[in-house]
């Protein structure tokens, strides 16, 4: 069996096809008794919202319900320098002022996922007027369904990160009644709507390489950090207003323990997911610490042989980061059904490999508009993934170098997958990114520009909401 009892698939975005291989007796019975529980569920999803937006708004209204506040430190994150964002929360703190959930005002709901629900909201009170993006949680739903430690993880991660196509915690506080984390708000939606308006609702391969090339990018800083994402989609990745990407959404992460190492001259052979490098890669050099960014000191691998050095050696190769968490292994059967890794749903257990699946399927999807192992129902979908082989479409214009990397990437054995011992930095050398300069990708302009956000036109709208005072 694929599944075990218990088992349940997390973040439901995509997992809204039912199962279709029942016998065609009960059939018709199970579909209206499906439609039925499909009626009550949306009526209950709407009846919360409402309740949520209600709680919301009146928790808005008075200072008094904010319970913390915590500010982040923007002199830690580096790359957020200039930031009219973090000048307004400093401009505030400077007064004395502790942000709490009364500071800020509810303008739009942006959307909502499995742990809660992200508003468009405007920081009252600072010397410029600033917009964030608020993801709120009820404490109560938390609770009930136990997924109190997934916004817990979900905290704790962002408030380690400091890189440029990853989210930036301003500040985070809870009330009686909600948890909130304050947020950049990205103006251009998501990559999923943003592909559906595309011709073909498919990207160019231009335009697929640059937002891959970002999120291999944030994928290597995470691993770099010991987290495993484990929810790449095109849902989850963001698109800013300045047309470059941010990776959101942590709650499903995996922490774990990594240790960055320096990998001398190497290179890499890549051909249909078989893959050979000459580097100098120590088997023995299991995960140990984790140690952050700016504090470690890495080994240099050397081989135990004494050889002399070519003139090629010295002048054309330099060490290579290795920061890849292959010693960790979890149990947990999280994800969407149509990015599972096969090791996810036969239960044997996964660790980083699983990111360089998703990011497979997430170029594939990119380039061709659906994914590959699609199936008519979830079930049929998770067989897929395990049984069935990788395929492209008959009519596929998708380069043979884009092909073969899919493939590299989407091997089943996560041992013989591309990067599961290099990480990033084998997939960075693979001709697919031929070109790509990669110090210096926040400075290409983006394959789409979104359009200019009119702020004012949701201040107008709430502010004719409000009970006129009498």
């Amino acid at each position: 069996m694929l599944l075990k009892p218990g088992n349940k698939i997390l973040s439901p975005e995509r997992s809204h096809h039912f199962d279709s291989a029942s016998s065609s007796s009960n059939h018709k019975s199970q579909q209206q008794q499906q439609s039925r529980k499909d009626m009550k569920k949306q009526y209950d999803d709407q009846k919360t919202k409402k309740m949520e937006e209600h709680l919301i708004k009146t928790a808005m209204s008075s200072r008094s319900n904010s319970i913390e506040s915590t500010s982040s430190n923007n002199h830690s994150k580096p790359h957020t320098g200039g930031d009219v964002r973090w000048d307004a929360v400093n401009s505030l703190k400077s007064r004395g002022i502790k942000l709490g959930i009364g500071d800020f005002r509810v303008l739009k709901r942006l959307g909502y996922g499995d742990i809660g629900s992200v508003y468009l909201v405007e920081l009252k009170g600072a010397n410029k007027t600033t917009y964030f993006a608020m993801k709120v949680m009820d404490k109560a739903s938390l609770v009930s369904r136990n997924k109190l430690l997934r916004a817990q993880t979900e905290r704790e991660i962002l408030s380690q990160l400091d890189h440029p196509f990853l989210p930036t915690l301003y500040s985070h506080f809870e009330t009686d009644k909600f948890y909130c984390l304050v947020m950049e708000f990205c103006s251009g939606g998501n990559l999923y709507s943003l592909r559906q308006k595309q011709p073909n609702k498919c990207f160019t391969e231009d335009a697929a390489r640059f937002f891959a090339s970002e999120v291999l990018l944030a994928l290597e800083y995470l691993h770099m950090l010991g987290i495993v994402y484990r929810d790449l989609k095109p849902e989850n990745v963001l698109v800013r207003g300045d047309g470059h990407i941010m990776l959101s959404d942590f709650d499903l992460s995996l922490r774990c323990s990594v240790n960055p190492t320096l990998v001398k001259s190497s290179s890499v052979h890549v051909n249909g997911g078989a893959t050979t490098t000459t580097g100098i890669i120590d088997d023995d050099a299991a995960v140990q610490g984790c140690y952050q960014p700016s504090s470690f000191f890495p080994r240099i691998l050397q081989s135990s042989k004494k050889t002399r050095k070519s003139k090629s050696d010295i002048d054309g190769s330099l060490p290579e980061l290795m920061a890849e968490p292959t010693n960790v292994k979890s149990m947990s059967f999280v994800g969407t059904h149509e990015y599972l890794a096969p090791e996810i749903i036969r239960n044997e257990g996964h660790g980083s490999a699983v990111d360089w699946w998703t990011f497979g399927i997430f170029i594939y999807e990119l380039l061709h508009g659906a994914t590959p192992f699609k199936g008519q129902g979830n079930k049929a979908t998770l067989y897929n993934v395990v049984g069935q082989p990788l395929r492209f479409p008959e009519n596929s214009q998708v380069s043979s170098t884009a092909k073969d990397l899919i493939k590299g990437l989407l091997v089943k054995e996560p041992q013989k997958r591309i990067a599961y011992k290099r990480g990033a930095t084998e997939i960075k050398q693979h001709p697919f990114f031929e070109g790509v300069n990669w110090a210096l990708i926040r400075g290409e302009t983006p394959p789409h520009m979104p359009e200019p956000v009119d702020f004012l036109c949701y201040v107008r709208k709430e502010e004719e909401s409000l009970p006129v005072q009498r």
